[in-house]
């Protein structure tokens, strides 16, 4: 019994830890703009939009135009099927107020390649082995092309 708890008490040790290294820090007065901006509201549970409570995942500048970006998590296999997570893409303009630019169910992952305005290609990832690549055309998101590990693949149903 003694062993369980101890494990337990560990485990919970270690994954607040972890969680709490990864989180970036976001003043209040931002936090709240940035989830409203997404269409979240406000609860006593956190932050929570049309799935489950939100958490901002990332909190920096993602296209290099000196403003900050974010990306909002939220978890629901309700929502999002095998892949269990939604994204938000929310963005600072020069006025100071938040946009939302972009949302979809997955993993996103930056990367190096870059569409109009210095915006990352966002891979697409979650269950399977070729996932989409979005690219900023200025307007919006769109899907690029199809990858799995940095090379191309295609969807064949």
């Amino acid at each position: 019994m003694k062993t369980a708890i101890l494990t337990l008490s560990t485990l919970t040790f270690l994954s607040t830890t972890a969680f709490a290294e990864t989180k970036p820090a976001v003043p209040a007065k931002e936090a709240s703009q940035i989830f409203k901006a997404a269409g979240f509201s406000k609860t006593k549970h956190g932050w929570e939009g049309s799935c489950d409570t939100g958490e901002i995942t990332t909190y920096k500048d993602l296209n290099g135009d000196s403003l900050k970006d974010a990306v909002i998590s939220d978890y629901s296999t309700m929502c999002y099927g095998n892949t269990g997570i939604g994204y938000h893409i929310v963005t600072q303009q020069k006025t100071g107020t938040w946009k939302l630019i972009f949302e979809n169910m997955g993993i996103p992952t930056f990367l190096k390649t870059k569409g109009k305005d210095g915006w990352p290609d966002i891979e697409n990832g979650g269950p399977g082995f070729c996932f989409a690549v979005y690219r900023w055309n200025g307007q919006k998101y769109d899907v690029n092309r199809y990858e799995y590990q940095g090379k191309a693949c295609t969807l064949d149903y």
